[in-house]
């Protein structure tokens, strides 16, 4: 049996569908029955149930994008970074082996090889740089607090999209933002994103942290090309001319803009779709 934690969010949402097809039996607990923020009580809680895995899909994001979070930090903080903390100390406690859903925004650019960042390059945008936004320098700490954790798995989840109409969805975003800021990224395909952590912990892949970006990278003109050949969107898109005028006109914050290396994944025998392929067939499968 899993437990699944932030089960109503968007990432969380698409973790009880996947489950639930196959046919895993998963508890979700919401805060207003169980208030699993509070150690005592999860404590408490996981013991009642006994699961076999823990998925942690909760966190603050920010509505509808991450400049919500420089408002709103103190929720921010504790989201991201002292409930993992709290999550650890429990399962580490209870011998439970989990899965915790970070984030690729700790880090920007390419490395200086250029190649892209690896699960062992430190973060180069967190509080520590003193360059990020706030959303980045939380999802930094959060990793922080659960350096060296027992029995853990951190999967690192980047710019999520997927073929359904939603807010959340990097697509749906492209579409509608009046101007666009034309930056290279790597970014994950939320239902491959899902079954790949799935299966670190299915196929009993060692512990520790994972890139979980679909192979390759992609620039915001090339994603908003594919969507105006689709034919799903018949907007031009425009374009800031430069970041500092994407800052000045249109941003609370900085954002990261970052190409990852996913190897390692690749490397333990779980593969993704290539980010070109990926993102088209989104398109062609699109659901308004």
């Amino acid at each position: 049996m899993v437990i699944l934690l932030g089960a109503t969010g968007y990432v969380g949402q698409a973790y009880a569908h996947f489950l639930q097809k196959l046919g895993v039996e998963v508890k979700c607990p919401t805060r207003s029955v169980t208030d699993y923020t509070c150690p005592n009580t999860l404590r408490s809680f996981l013991k009642q149930t006994r699961p076999d895995f823990l998925i942690n899909a909760a966190g603050y994001t920010g509505k509808p994008n991450v400049d919500a979070c420089e408002i709103h930090k103190t929720e921010c903080l504790q989201g991201n970074a002292c409930f993992p903390g709290n999550l650890r100390k429990v399962c580490e406690e209870l011998d439970l082996s989990w899965g915790h859903v970070s984030s690729g925004c700790i880090y920007t650019g390419r490395r200086h090889d250029r190649v892209g960042f690896s699960e062992e390059d430190p973060p180069n945008f967190s509080f520590r740089q003193n360059n990020c936004s706030w959303y980045s320098g939380t999802k930094a700490l959060g990793e922080e607090v659960l350096a060296g954790a027992s029995k853990c798995y951190i999967w690192r989840l980047r710019i999520p999209f997927d073929h359904r109409n939603s807010p959340r969805n990097y697509l749906t975003k492209l579409m509608s933002y009046d101007r666009l800021l034309d930056a290279e990224n790597s970014i994950s395909h939320l239902g491959e994103f899902v079954s790949a952590t799935w299966q670190t912990w299915a196929k009993k892949v060692q512990f520790g942290t994972y890139n979980v970006t679909n192979p390759g990278h992609v620039t915001t003109r090339q994603v908003a090309t594919w969507i105006e050949e689709s034919g799903i969107c018949k907007k031009q898109f425009q374009f800031f001319e430069s970041e500092v005028q994407f800052l000045n006109e249109a941003a609370k914050t900085p954002r990261s803009n970052c190409v990852m290396d996913s190897s390692k994944l690749q490397n333990a025998g779980i593969h993704m779709t290539p980010i070109e392929q990926s993102v088209k067939e989104a398109l062609t499968n699109w659901q308004p």
